[in-house]
């Protein structure tokens, strides 16, 4: 089963494919992870796209299909993958339609997380971490101990987390309507407790 997760910064995507990954048995694969990961191997692949990210260029579609081709041939990916942050504009949504086609496979779903702006700025703006170990509060939902010293990334920000909403709206939903005219596209409500949502994911997709 082939997935991608779509859904503004925030909305909970990379936390949903976690809980994907658990249940349906097949990796998530995040484009900013894969190719982090091939420019500290230092292979070729990887050495193509340092020469675009470090001039902080995008990098060629033709490069990310070659990633993601290769990729999908580990053995971990071999009955489908869940796709988070990719594709971004229809004419990746092509490019991995065709790649998914060569290796005899298709897409199943294209699953919105619909989550309002202003929800999801509450969301990040309230977080807060514990710089020596990590673990993630919420000022209201999850709030830390007394005794607990934490800090808001410096990204957590009301303007950044707007900026990054009107990104996603602006640049990325309009790949939807390509998906939609396939009859690919399932939205769900992002609104609730991570099982509620889970549970809303796994009913759209029939798992």
């Amino acid at each position: 089963m082939d997935l991608v997760l779509f859904g503004p910064p925030g909305a909970g995507k990379g936390t949903q494919a976690e809980r994907l990954v658990e249940r349906l048995q097949i990796p998530q694969i995040s484009t900013g992870d894969l190719m982090r990961a091939e420019r500290k191997s230092g292979s070729e692949l990887g050495q193509k796209f340092d020469s675009y990210m470090s001039k902080g260029q995008l990098v060629p579609d033709e490069l990310v299909i070659d990633l993601f081709a290769k990729r999908l041939g580990q053995p971990d990916a071999a009955k489908g993958a869940i796709f988070d942050g990719f594709p971004r504009t229809q004419a990746q949504a092509e490019a991995l339609d065709g790649l998914l086609e060569k290796m005899g496979r298709t897409l199943h779903k294209v699953v919105v997380i619909d989550v309002p702006t202003d929800h999801i700025v509450d969301r990040i703006t309230g977080r807060r971490m514990d710089p020596a170990t990590g673990q993630v509060y919420h000022i209201r939902y999850n709030p830390p101990p007394p005794d607990v010293r934490v800090e808001q990334r410096a990204d957590d920000t009301e303007e950044v987390v707007r900026k990054r909403d009107e990104s996603y709206r602006r640049d990325t939903e309009p790949v939807l309507p390509y998906y939609e005219a396939k009859g690919l596209v399932a939205r769900v409500d992002g609104l609730g407790s991570l099982e509620e949502v889970t549970e809303r994911i796994k009913a759209a997709i029939g798992a």
